[in-house]
């Protein structure tokens, strides 16, 4: 299977139906599988063919779900740039990816000016609004160049599943950025088990709001067109924006990241719109307090879905669906399961293994590394075979999430390997504070790390946002957090900041914390 089968099968079966909604204007499946074509005879005419990098430097936009489509169609491979990058770390990855045209929003020339030297291999550069003066030949107009494409589809070219049809490079907070291979068997995989999973129908109606740039939305891209839904845009996320779209355009569901859930239900406006026609929300990207699950599903009253995955598997590897006896279970039961980061994907094998490789106690209490394998795994990184056969070994892709397994298979992630905090010969899960941080009252947002204590090696500190109106003193958190777990999993120390670091995606970005309290330490060890 090939991605371009999905909008093969949307425009074939549902032509008039409409298939997106993006800033007021509105396109059915017919119209927006000529677009497509446009773009993709274009890119043709610019010289890329099979195999070929075309970047995108793009907020949610209809033109990105087009130039998604249009690069697949003719064998390239889309290489999606996370939008808060710097100018030279845009500059790397158009580089490393050898790409050979980038699609950018205006709002970007302030990244994409000051490399244009660098990125001489870019051959093209297609600007989607107005306001761009061009300052070379390369610079065009997205809208005028498809205005001279053809209609038709292009001449078919051959593409296997085992092709690559995107490569998403990663964050690089843990160093070099790595570039992410993923094929057209991996994304066709991962969106088919999702339209089972989820049982994803052409009446839903599908909002953006977590970044196209980033795997947590980027998916829904593939399964909610070749089902025939309906694609909702917002340019950013902005809760009291989200929450009007969702009643306006009658959202049936969406996948956000905790954060963005998070602002959701604690924002001023929440109460003030209909989400009658939601009939489930995903959360995935990061951890989520089961607190926030609970005000979730008071606030939205529809089915609450927890999602796990990974770029590098497409990235669901588990959903914390209720098997049908678990919905037997008193609310409150039935809320710690969904609370959960959830049973294994239908596309996946999923163990959590020790130290020794071995699985686990299913008890709730040992703690492994999750590793998997299946269709929607990755073969490796892009030019980097030695850190290809680091993560993926015997066939088996090791994550570096560590987690507990309960009877019914279900997983918790405790922490990641490099998150976990080690004082006084203790392990202390970030997650499992934060989640108890959570719970206090003031509290809107918060991160856990393990910060340089000359007696306990490591000392867990809270950085917490208050809720606007709220008070809160260092002592009464960390009471507070004594009162429902452990004394030395408790915070030693309390710092009250206005906001939380964040990657591009939206997650709170603990290294960007972490390393400003280690580099103060470093400093005074040198």
């Amino acid at each position: 299977m090939i991605l371009t089968e999905t909008l093969k099968k949307a425009s074939k079966l549902f032509p008039e139906k409409q298939a997106i909604v993006c800033g007021g204007r509105r396109w059915t499946y017919r119209e927006f599988h000529e677009r497509v074509n446009r773009f993709s005879q274009c890119l043709k005419a610019f010289g890329v063919g099979k195999d070929d990098k075309v970047a995108i430097l793009h907020p949610n936009c209809h033109a990105f779900l087009e130039v998604y489509y249009g690069i697949a169609q003719i064998g390239a491979i889309s290489v999606p740039i996370n939008i808060r990058l710097s100018p030279g770390e845009i500059a790397f990855i158009l580089q490393d990816s050898e790409s050979k045209v980038l699609i950018s929003d205006p709002a970007f020339q302030k990244q994409v000016d000051p490399i244009r030297e660098k990125i001489s291999g870019i051959k093209k550069i297609l600007w989607t609004g107005d306001g761009i003066t061009a300052q070379e030949d390369r610079d065009l107009h997205y809208e005028k160049v498809l205005k001279q494409g053809d209609p038709e589809e292009p001449s078919e070219t051959p593409i296997t599943g085992e092709d690559i049809a995107q490569i998403y490079y990663t964050s690089g907070t843990t160093g070099r950025p790595k570039g992410v291979m993923l094929s057209h068997k991996n994304v066709t995989t991962h969106a088919l088990g999702t339209i089972a999973e989820i049982h994803l129908t052409d009446q839903d109606v599908w909002i953006h709001v977590a970044p196209l740039f980033h795997l947590a939305d980027a998916w829904a891209t593939w399964a909610i067109t070749w089902v025939g839904g309906t694609h909702v845009l917002v340019r950013e996320f902005d809760a009291k924006t989200v929450l009007e779209t969702i009643e306006r355009e009658k959202i049936t569901l969406t996948n956000l990241i905790p954060t963005m859930l998070n602002l959701m239900v604690n924002s001023p406006d929440v109460g003030k719109y209909d989400y009658s026609s939601l009939r489930v929300l995903l959360s995935g990207g990061a951890p989520i307090a089961p607190e926030v699950v609970r005000k979730i599903v008071e606030t939205f009253k529809c089915d609450y879905i927890q999602t796990y995955g990974m770029t590098e598997t497409s990235p669901y590897l588990t959903l914390s669906i209720l098997k049908e006896h678990l919905k037997r279970l008193p609310d409150k039961e039935q809320l710690k399961f969904k609370s959960k980061t959830g049973r294994e994907f239908i596309g996946v094998e999923l163990k959590v293994v020790n130290d020794k490789g071995e699985e686990i106690l299913k008890d709730e209490k040992e703690v492994g590394e999750i590793i998997v394998r299946g269709d929607i795994v990755t073969k490796g990184y892009w030019k980097l075979p030695d850190e290809t056969t680091k993560s993926i070994r015997d066939g088996w892709l090791h994550t570096g999430d560590m987690a507990v397994m309960d009877e019914e298979g279900y997983v918790t992630i405790v922490d990641r390997k490099k998150d976990m905090i080690l004082t006084g010969g203790e392990n202390v899960y970030s997650t499992e504070v934060e989640n108890v941080l959570y719970m206090h009252p003031a509290i809107l947002e918060c991160a856990v790390v393990g910060v340089p204590d000359e007696k306990w090696g490591e000392a867990v500190k809270g950085v917490v946002v208050l809720k606007q109106g709220h008070k809160a003193t260092v002592e009464d958190i960390i009471r507070f957090c004594k009162e429902h777990i452990a004394h030395y999993k408790a915070p030693k120390s309390i710092d009250f900041i206005e906001a939380l670091p964040r990657t591009g995606s939206g997650k709170i970005q603990k290294k960007g914390l972490r390393d400003q309290y280690w580099k103060g330490y470093e400093k005074k060890v040198h």
